[in-house]
C-alpha cells in the first residue's frame, strides 16, 4: 500500500526550530515534486514549500528565509527545516508527494 507518514511536529516556542520528515512507502514508480502544505483552523490548505525532482525550490513569501526545503531521493523522503518560528505557523502540516494520496498530517503549534 502506497503512502505518506508525516513526523517532527510538535510544541515549540517562539524562535524555536522544528525539522519536519515525511516518508512515502510503497511502490512508486517515480516521484517529482515534493512539498508541504499547512492547514489552521478555519483557513485553507496553503503550500508551504515546494521542491523538483531537479532540486528547484520555491517558498511562499510567509516562510522564506526561515524554512528550508529538502528531499532524499533514494529514501524517498522529504523534508522541511522550520527555523526562527512565530505563532502563526501553527497548522497541521501534511507533505504532497503526488500521486500518493494525502496522508494525516504533523501538528506543529508555537506557543509560549
Amino acid at each position: 500500500q502506497v503512502q505518506l507518514v508525516e513526523s517532527g511536529g510538535g510544541l515549540v516556542q517562539p524562535g524555536g526550530s522544528l525539522r519536519l520528515s515525511c516518508a512515502a512507502s510503497g511502490s512508486i514508480f517515480s516521484i517529482n515534486v515534493m512539498a508541504w502544505y499547512r492547514q489552521a483552523p478555519g483557513k485553507q490548505r496553503e503550500l508551504v514549500a515546494i521542491i523538483t525532482s531537479g532540486g528547484s525550490t520555491n517558498y511562499a513569501d510567509s516562510v522564506k528565509g526561515r524554512f528550508t526545503i529538502s528531499r532524499d531521493n533514494a529514501k524517498k523522503t522529504v523534508f522541511l527545516q522550520m527555523n526562527s518560528l512565530k505563532p502563526e505557523d501553527t497548522a497541521l502540516y501534511y507533505c504532497y508527494v503526488p500521486p500518493v494520496p494525502w496522508g494525516q498530517g504533523t501538528q506543529v503549534t508555537v506557543s509560549s
